[in-house]
């Protein structure tokens, strides 16, 4: 049998695995360890999976991975995100379609403070949502907006994902999340361009809030602003000293973690039951990782011990005749198609193997790269018919809006993030100027 053949039929068998309901790093790593144990013999077999477990132990930045989440269950829990849109609605409630402006805004800072799009989306259905919908904003409009603004989580640094995606691609962490910035804020700015513009010429979609809402004293909207903008200092106070050189990824992970830590304590808000529920959710989130690295690091030696990515690139661009970017154009369709059925790490996940080497045998950069899988994955994850973002939303979602509703809200924002995906493809410097001038410096 040809290592091709082989090839395919690890990746077929992983995929039927995955159609009947298996966990992810249970599919993956069962067909890595057996395709080892019948390439190689018993020894292949143990080693293999062995191998991948000692990798993940000693990879150093894997331990920002639970500081980051930590901190985002904290600020969550302990319902500092209750302050932020406090804060949107009294500052931009004048503005028509404010309130979506500032659900934007909203989404961006939960995305600081916890790098997981489902984190976003829970607090934009639980805080945001009722209020929209009770002061007579569009439904189909506020749930698109929500669940645009909760994918920018697994862009917006720290985006766990990225840290998947550096283990997998042996890429710095610290670049990946520096070049996911410019990129994630630019989409943002893209997003509240379309609630203005589109709001400005239909009111009705996003009315102004009455005045008596908005007419509250200067001071007690001043105090509103610096509740609001706290979670933002803890970013910043996590962020700066590492991109000045003072201290590690690790360190700043732990910074942030312990700066949001106090933050509860000093607003009152850090009772047993905050506590207890941040550490358990941390954990469960952080073991599952931990588990799709070992398999996804299992996967890639076997294909990287059969030569397949070699293959596929020789059928690529010798049988085929294809080009460098029509190849990567192909891939990025490929992850759309994929994550009609798959999450964002199931993805990178089962692809990567393939994908990360071929990307690089091309000549293209992996941080860009990097930058580019996040955003086709945030597109993949508001693509019917099983868009792994309209599920959520239709589980989260009041009665009034429907399934209907939730398809419908979503085209002009995939159209806007198709627009800023093809930005950052002709231009990669969006991506790659900062970590650049970062780590140049």
């Amino acid at each position: 049998m040809s290592y091709e053949v082989i090839a395919a039929l690890m990746f077929s068998t992983m995929m039927l695995m995955l159609l009947t309901g298996q966990r992810v790093f249970g599919a993956i790593g069962f067909v890595a360890v057996v395709a080892a144990f019948f390439l190689w013999g018993d020894r292949g077999g143990y080693d293999l999976g062995f191998a991948a477990a000692i990798k993940l132990m000693k990879w150093y930045p894997l331990l920002t991975l639970p500081m980051f989440i930590f901190m985002g269950y904290i600020l969550s829990e302990s319902r500092i995100a209750d302050d932020l849109y406090k804060m949107f609605h009294v500052w931009m409630g004048g503005l028509s379609g404010g309130l979506a402006v500032g659900t934007i805004g909203l989404m961006v800072l939960i995305s600081a403070m916890n790098g997981l799009s489902v984190a976003g989306m829970a607090i934009g259905a639980t805080i945001a949502l009722p209020e929209l919908l009770k002061r007579g904003y569009d439904k189909r409009m506020v749930t698109g907006v929500i669940q645009a603004g909760s994918s920018l989580g697994i862009l917006v640094p720290p985006s766990v994902v990225l840290v998947l995606y550096a283990m997998i691609a042996r890429q710095p962490v610290g670049q990946l999340w520096l070049a996911g910035v410019i990129p994630g804020l630019m989409m943002a700015a893209m997003f509240v361009i379309y609630i203005v513009v589109r709001c400005r010429i239909n009111p009705s979609l996003g009315p102004v809030l009455p005045l008596e809402e908005r007419d509250i004293p200067m001071r007690e909207k001043f105090r509103l602003l610096g509740a609001g903008l706290l979670p933002l200092f803890i970013f910043f106070a996590m962020m700066v000293p590492f991109v000045n050189g003072w201290t590690s990824l690790v360190e700043s992970s732990a910074i942030g973690a312990l700066a949001a830590f106090a933050a509860a304590v000093l607003k009152g808000r850090m009772t047993r039951e905050v506590f207890e529920t941040s550490v358990r959710m941390t954990l469960g989130i952080s073991c599952m990782f931990m588990w799709i690295i070992l398999a996804a690091l299992a996967f890639g030696a076997v294909f990287d011990g059969l030569g397949a990515v070699k293959a596929i690139e020789s059928l690529f661009t010798e049988r085929l005749g294809l080009s460098p970017w029509m190849i990567l154009i192909l891939m990025q369709l490929s992850f759309i198609i994929m994550g009609t059925f798959l999450d964002d790490t199931a993805m990178l996940v089962i692809v990567a193997p393939l994908y990360v080497p071929l990307v690089a045998a091309l000549g293209f950069d992996l941080i860009w790269y990097g930058v580019l899988y996040t955003i086709t994955t945030q597109i993949a994850y508001m693509t019917p018919p099983f868009g792994y973002n309209l599920f959520l939303m239709r589980a989260m979602a009041p009665p009034e809006i429907s399934l209907r509703d939730i398809y419908g809200s979503i085209l002009p924002f995939v159209l806007v993030m198709t627009v800023a995906l093809a930005t950052i493809m002709a231009f990669p410097e969006i991506a790659l100027w900062l970590p650049g001038y970062v780590y140049g410096n």
